[in-house]
């Protein structure tokens, strides 16, 4: 013991630097996780003591709640999988564009494209509602219509059939976000010799030169923007309230795991059972984020 407390004596400073993370971390992370798995075991109304049910929770949720079976969990697996890679994809495609463009411009295209992520819910309602308005007047309505691709107005976001792929284009027109970002600072910083040893080296394609310098280079920016697509994509919710103007979205068209959780912890305030559904999430998370590790990461990153 008198070794232990020796070490961590003579180490002080480094244990001083490291305690802001090691509290705030502490604070909003590792106690509302362990609160909420707490919680997701007990009948909880906010007003009464919680009690303890055991297994139920997730008996109910995985068992008999036919919101979640059918709606909410159908629906975020469909969005996480399109959005994810595809805006994964994008971010990455568009920041090797905007790296081969001359300096003076390129902060500008990067600006342009990182915007609708800090904006997103101010451009909603300047951009989005206008052109997906459901009546003649809305843009993408009145485009389709003058040109005669349709014969009456669609209800892009009241209209069961058409509102997930509404949420699915607006995310994916916003998620140019900080893993984008990280993508464009790891393409810039790729080292240029690589590229002339490459073609020393018989490399002559463009895909040639992402698939084998470009990539390996920047595998700890392509994990980053891995983990930041997969975080955004299962946190969405509010996506489809914001766009239909209803909770819960028409006919649960639009319902995520997110939507689902607020109806019964900020509506119903059935706090366990929303509990439950957070844990339930959270390992979802867990499994992706260990997904994109063994893509992207190294050993050294597990």
């Amino acid at each position: 013991m008198r070794t232990l407390a020796g070490k961590i004596w003579k180490n002080r400073l480094s244990y001083a630097f490291i305690a802001p993370f090691v509290l705030l971390f502490t604070a909003f992370i590792l106690v509302p996780v362990l609160v909420a798995i707490s919680l997701s075991f007990t009948y909880y109304n906010a007003i009464e003591k919680p009690h303890f049910i055991g297994w139920k929770n997730f008996e109910y949720l995985l068992s008999q709640d036919i919101v979640f079976l059918k709606y909410a969990l159908p629906n975020t697996i469909k969005f996480a999988i399109i959005v994810g890679p595809g805006g994964y994809i994008a971010a990455f495609l568009l920041a090797w564009l905007i790296s081969h463009l001359p300096n003076y411009s390129r902060p500008w295209y990067a600006l342009a494209m990182y915007t609708p992520s800090l904006t997103s819910g101010i451009a909603m309602g300047i951009i989005w509602l206008p052109l997906l308005n459901g009546d003649r007047i809305g843009y993408l309505n009145s485009f389709l219509l003058k040109w005669g691709l349709i014969e009456k107005p669609i209800q892009w976001v009241l209209d069961k059939a058409y509102l997930m792929n509404s949420m699915i284009a607006v995310t994916l027109w916003s998620s140019m976000g900080v893993g984008f970002l990280a993508m464009l600072a790891g393409l810039l910083g790729v080292n240029r010799e690589l590229y002339e040893a490459a073609k020393i080296d018989g490399i002559k394609s463009r895909l040639q030169e992402i698939w084998y310098i470009t990539i390996p280079s920047m595998k700890p920016q392509m994990l980053f923007g891995a983990v930041m697509a997969i975080v955004g994509t299962f946190k969405a919710g509010a996506i489809g309230t914001e766009l239909s103007g209803q909770f819960p979205t028409p006919q649960y068209a639009g319902t995520l795991i997110i939507s689902h959780i607020d109806d019964y912890g900020a509506v119903r305030f059935e706090m366990g059972y929303a509990a439950s559904i957070s844990v339930f999430l959270l390992i979802m998370m867990y499994v992706s984020n260990r997904l994109g590790f063994r893509l992207f990461g190294t050993k050294g990153d597990e």
